[in-house]
């Protein structure tokens, strides 16, 4: 599933089209979002794994799910999987393989945009409090946590704990003050790490544990292991990452 960054970088490719007229509506959405045709696209936002294509009078969510993905050009070979496309006078974006929704004002209205963790609107104090309220949680359910941390995924996950030496079946109650607001910090830092190799094609040169063999600091095996409630695989060193 695509993280954060990811869908940052999608808005920065599509951003173009905004304020520009839809002239042409196509995809298997077509139902639902056929009206938006000839209105203008006034802004692109975003929220963690979502983004919003925002009309006068509709509003279209998007979520590239597990296989999503997008194009700025028509994919021929992809008819089957086109849930959305539309075109402007300057081009056009496709998306394929995703959730496509209307949704109201009032949907966003109460999405809590200061827990998008690559959002100018980000809220530390406000993620440690929630973290806080969740005392039994794991380390790696709560980073998983779109309420706390949107768009965070399994790497910026993985890859956070890494950096902080945490280990990721640690509990919330259990960690010291400062690690805890270093798992805040990192969060987000190494969510904007992630963009910008993301950007340059070298995101995974630099993985340090994600689907790694040895540890880069002490040469110890990388424990793979499914953890927390959520059951999505960690990665770890166990001489590295302490177990809080």
């Amino acid at each position: 599933m695509p993280e954060g960054p990811t869908i940052v970088l999608m808005k920065e490719d599509l951003q173009k089209f905004a304020g520009k007229k839809v002239l042409e509506v196509k995809g298997n959405s077509i139902m639902e979002t056929s009206g938006i045709k000839n209105h203008i696209l006034r802004e692109i936002k975003t929220f963690g794994k979502q983004t919003f294509l925002i009309f006068d009078k509709a509003n279209i969510r998007i979520h590239l799910l597990m296989f999503g993905s997008y194009s700025l050009y028509e994919k021929r070979d992809q008819e089957n999987n086109l849930r959305l496309g539309l075109k402007f006078e300057n081009g056009g974006m496709y998306f394929y393989t995703c959730n496509v929704k209307l949704v109201k004002d009032e949907f966003l209205s109460q999405i809590d945009w200061e827990a998008d963790v690559m959002s100018d609107n980000w809220n530390p104090k406000r993620a440690e409090e929630k973290l806080k309220s969740n005392p039994k949680m794991m380390v790696c359910d709560a980073l998983m946590d779109q309420n706390i941390f949107s768009g965070v995924g399994n790497i910026i996950k993985n890859e956070a704990l890494f950096r902080i030496g945490v280990h990721p079946e640690s509990l919330i109650e259990n960690l010291p003050s400062k690690k805890l607001k270093e798992l805040i910090a990192e969060a987000r830092n190494y969510s904007f790490d992630f963009k910008k190799w993301k950007k340059a094609n070298v995101l995974k040169k630099n993985f340090q544990v994600y689907h790694q063999e040895n540890c880069p600091k002490c040469g110890a095996e990388i424990i793979k292991k499914d953890t927390g409630s959520g059951k999505r695989t960690s990665f770890f060193c166990e001489n590295d990452q302490k177990l809080y």
